[in-house]
């Protein structure tokens, strides 16, 4: 990747040769004549790599370096000498210099020297977008399910990582989006570059830009050094834009732009910087309904939705609810030493119709929050929390309303004389299961599509009653 490298040197000669050598590989340059000029021109815009005469007349070149080191921690700085010593090296790695070569200069010493340079500074971008992707909450948790709904997205997903297409996650505040933007990632030929996440709505109007496309020192009230920003960590991997749907107009246009370009100024600065980045978006908004409401571009809506990902509902996704609930509980009792728990086939009903607005997200916090409450036990219906029993459903969304519809038509006729709840609704479920097993010929998967529960479950429900089915 061709970088932007500043020498700062006294001699003309050296600038001269040094700029050559340089150019001839590819690079932008710019020189100082002397420690206060490189100073000044560092503080208006940020190079990759700097080359620095240690021997200048007024500010030599380990105070340029203490200086440059205070501001710009991260950037390499090359020393060069006609006087070279190993005390006077040495002194110059102490005070952060990357590299020391001697006069006269050799092509393959300075080519060999930038190189390596570049690719220190390569490291050190990838480690902070590491350590950005982590600190934001990074997980690795895998797309658990075997739903219908569940199947199809990994389908989908292995379809789509190989290429380079962009993609647009849409779903529920909890659904997964972020599990699947890095699945995506996974799946790539960028598997091995960096996965940089954006949250969109965490980051102010005024900073946003800063965040995404770095800014120089100076650029505004508090940018006291330059910051690499998002798109330029990105090089090569892959950039999650999580929440897109909360971005200004005014941060879109720009944003359109430099997706339609893969280049960018940094804020307060004037050099063009090149990037190669795979898109991921995601967003819990309609973005159609925004585009008609004026807040959403509709170009920039097209530039990203190249395949569209949409994320299912937890209540859409039956039996997964407690494949993920055994998933969370394992976790949670490893890395928090809890003792396991069970529950109960009424619980386990209770939390089947539940319908889960916050969705994953929610139900791995009621599991962490069972734990702590009921670590060791049996969970029953009573020792649920009264929100899941407020907000039942009574069948899957996909349900016909044949079980509603029958439980209005037999509800006075199977519980007559029993003042237990739970006795009773067995009595009911026994009867109504029993009934509706009939009418479909004895055939569960009939029945389970019927009444709106996932076939497994229904099995359970048949084998606990005794109810025998004909499928069997």
């Amino acid at each position: 990747m061709p970088a932007r490298i500043l020498i700062i040197d006294d001699e003309d000669d050296i600038r001269f040769s040094l700029r050559g050598i340089l150019e001839d590989e590819g690079h932008e340059v710019t020189e100082a004549p002397d420690g206060e000029a490189g100073l000044r021109t560092l503080a208006s815009d940020t190079p990759d790599v700097v080359f620095l005469d240690i021997w200048m007349p007024g500010m030599d070149g380990l105070t340029v370096l203490e200086h440059i080191h205070a501001a710009a921690p991260s950037l390499p700085v090359i020393m060069i000498s006609g006087h070279g010593t190993i005390e006077t090296a040495v002194a110059a790695i102490k005070k952060g210099a990357h590299d020391f070569i001697e006069k006269p200069l050799s092509l393959e010493k300075v080519v060999i020297a930038a190189e390596r340079a570049l690719e220190m500074r390569e490291l050190r971008r990838e480690n902070q977008a590491l350590r950005s992707s982590l600190g934001a909450g990074s997980k690795a948790d895998e797309l658990i399910g075997e739903s219908a709904p569940m199947r199809r997205i990994r389908e989908q997903i292995a379809r789509v990582a190989p290429t380079d297409a962009w993609v647009l996650i849409t779903g529920e505040n909890g659904t997964g989006k972020e599990l699947a933007a890095r699945a995506v990632h996974a799946g790539s030929q960028r598997a091995t570059r960096p996965l940089v996440a954006v949250n969109c709505a965490a980051i102010p109007e005024e900073l946003i830009e800063s965040e995404l496309f770095g800014h120089e020192k100076g650029a505004f009230t508090g940018a006291e050094s330059a910051r690499t920003g998002k798109f330029e960590m990105a090089h090569r991997g892959t950039l999650f834009l999580d929440e897109i749907g909360d971005m200004s107009l005014k941060t879109q246009a720009k944003i359109l732009r430099i997706l339609q370009e893969q280049s960018f100024e940094k804020v307060g600065g004037t050099r063009t910087i090149r990037v190669d980045v795979r898109v991921v978006a995601a967003t819990n908004k309609n973005l159609e309904e925004q585009i008609a409401q004026g807040t959403f571009r509709e170009d920039l809506y097209y530039r990203l939705r190249v395949f569209p990902l949409s994320l299912p509902a937890l209540r859409e996704r039956g039996d997964d609810i407690l494949r993920l609930l055994d998933a969370f509980m394992l976790r949670l009792c490893r890395d928090h030493a809890f003792a396991p728990l069970t529950f109960t086939d009424d619980a386990q009903d209770v939390l089947l119709r539940y319908r889960w607005p916050g969705n994953v997200r929610e139900l791995r916090n009621f599991v962490e929050r069972m734990l702590i409450l009921h670590a060791g036990e049996s969970v029953d219906v009573e020792d649920l929390p009264p929100e899941c029993l407020r907000d039942l459903s009574p069948s899957s969304d996909s349900a016909t309303g044949t079980a509603a519809q029958s439980a209005t038509a037999t509800c006075g006729t199977g519980v007559d004389g029993i003042l237990d709840f739970k006795a009773a609704r067995n009595a009911f479920e026994t009867r109504f299961l029993a009934e509706q097993l009939q009418e479909c010929g004895g055939n569960v998967s009939r029945l389970a599509e019927r009444i709106g529960l996932e076939r497994s479950h229904l099995h359970r429900k048949l084998k606990g009653y005794g109810i025998i089915a004909g499928d069997q």
